[in-house]
């Protein structure tokens, strides 16, 4: 006879989040309230806009449209609850709700990652094979580039789910941070967790370690080509269409490793905390205003949709 086993015996965790902060509360709901709402509009600007103008109907910025998408549910996975959690009592959330939140925010933190690859190896077929980028980067390929980043980050994230179902939580149920997630989780843990960490480190090698590894060959071989342009001016507007990117995978890639490997106790420091707001709640903000301020193209299609607008 098989003996059922008891998966887990809690049925909820405690988010401690900002807590130990009582006399800033209110401020800092205020502002990460405002981020937040920056960020949805922002996003869904930008999205609106990609997909009124037929003139960014173009791989670049179909990608970029994704990459808006992501960063909104990024934002949403953790926001919502950490905002509603600021007045509560007891800042709750139960045992899976906390697996559905790291499975959202995992699924998308890793869906990004991959678009970012894929985004730099546009700039790639753009700069270096100029005359073939239509044929490279078909529609076709374009869609299934975009859906192949969601599905390896969503089944990365529902195979590490599993495992954490697997573990069982019978001691403390305080989680020292605002959001679940996966260094939290296994801390809590009292059984053993070293194949749900190996299972963390191969993961951490594939999305991160080959995805960077990619980013940096399409960039090396992309500043090579630039440099074989005679006139400064080509080589600058050539620089100019891949330096959002190359700003935005710094920052969110020097942001997330800086968090995950400077703390040895699942992040739960007052400074790991503030350190993670801005990668889970900073970053999604600043995404869309990196490629839109220096962006001719997007600037040119917010002058086309303001004459519509007068001409309505």
């Amino acid at each position: 006879m098989i003996e059922e086993r008891n998966i887990t015996e809690i049925t909820y965790f405690i988010l401690l989040g900002f807590s130990d902060f009582p006399r800033i509360t209110a401020v800092l709901f205020a502002v990460f309230l405002l981020i937040y709402i920056m960020t949805l509009t922002w996003n869904l600007c930008l999205i609106m806009l990609i997909r009124m103008d037929s003139h960014l109907h173009r791989p670049m910025y179909f990608f970029l449209c994704n990459l808006a998408f992501i960063d909104i549910c990024y934002a949403t996975s953790t926001v919502p609850k950490m905002l509603f959690n600021f007045f509560q009592e007891q800042q709750t959330i139960t045992f899976v709700g906390c697996l559905i939140q790291d499975l959202v925010f995992s699924t998308m933190g890793l869906s990004e990652s991959c678009l970012m690859t894929a985004m730099a190896y546009d700039r790639y077929a753009a700069i270096c094979n100029p005359l073939l980028y239509s044929s490279i980067m078909s529609p076709t390929l374009c869609v299934q580039m975009v859906l192949g980043c969601y599905m390896a980050g969503f089944s990365a994230s529902i195979t590490q789910l599993c495992a954490i179902h697997q573990l069982q939580f019978c001691g403390s149920n305080v989680i020292n941070h605002f959001f679940c997630d996966m260094p939290q989780l296994l801390v809590l843990s009292c059984t053993d967790t070293f194949f749900v960490q190996l299972m963390t480190a191969v993961l951490i090698v594939i999305f991160g370690i080959i995805n960077v590894s990619i980013i940096m060959i399409s960039y090396g071989c992309i500043v090579i080509s630039i440099m074989k342009i005679t006139s400064a001016k080509g080589r600058s507007k050539a620089f100019s269409t891949c330096a959002s990117h190359l700003t935005a995978v710094t920052l969110s890639y020097s942001s997330s490793i800086f968090v995950y490997l400077s703390s040895s106790s699942g992040g739960s420091s007052s400074f790991d905390r503030f350190a993670s707001v801005f990668y889970t709640v900073v970053i999604p903000m600043l995404n869309p205003l990196i490629y839109s301020l220096r962006n001719k193209e997007i600037k040119d299609a917010l002058k086309r949709l303001q004459k519509k607008g007068k001409y309505c």
